[in-house]
């Protein structure tokens, strides 16, 4: 006959401590904090232009540390400096945020400008 164990007695064992050191590491990688470094680019900007194409970035990581581009078109007549200053402080925040890594250096490139229809029309202009 064999006997049948509740299991008490495994749980009263100390779980064996591992060092910090051994325990490993999670990787993140590039194409990760890309896609949050875009969707973030994304939120600052808010609706885009019906023509625009959505806000993609590329990134270095170095150890804890990523270095990010983004890609992004925008609406004129508008404070592009403003934009860009806005889409830098929410990619920073969330790539920080969402994945613990240092963001340096965010270098925000306006790749396309869309001329607004309401703009094209007061200033009398037709195509």
């Amino acid at each position: 006959m064999t006997g049948v164990s509740d299991g008490a007695g495994e749980l009263l064992e100390p779980l064996a401590r591992v060092a910090p050191g051994e325990r490993g590491a999670t990787r993140i990688a590039d194409r990760v904090v890309a896609k949050v470094a875009a969707r973030a680019a994304h939120e600052a900007l808010g609706p885009l232009h019906r023509d625009a194409a959505r806000p993609y970035a590329t990134v270095v990581v170095h150890h804890d540390t990523a270095r990010v581009s983004v890609h992004l078109e925008l609406d004129y007549p508008c404070d592009i400096g403003a934009r860009c200053a806005g889409v830098r402080h929410q990619v920073v925040q969330r790539v920080r945020a969402l994945v613990g890594m240092a963001v340096p250096e965010v270098a925000v490139r306006v790749e396309r400008l869309h001329l607004a229809a309401e703009y094209g029309a007061r200033q009398g202009r037709t195509r």
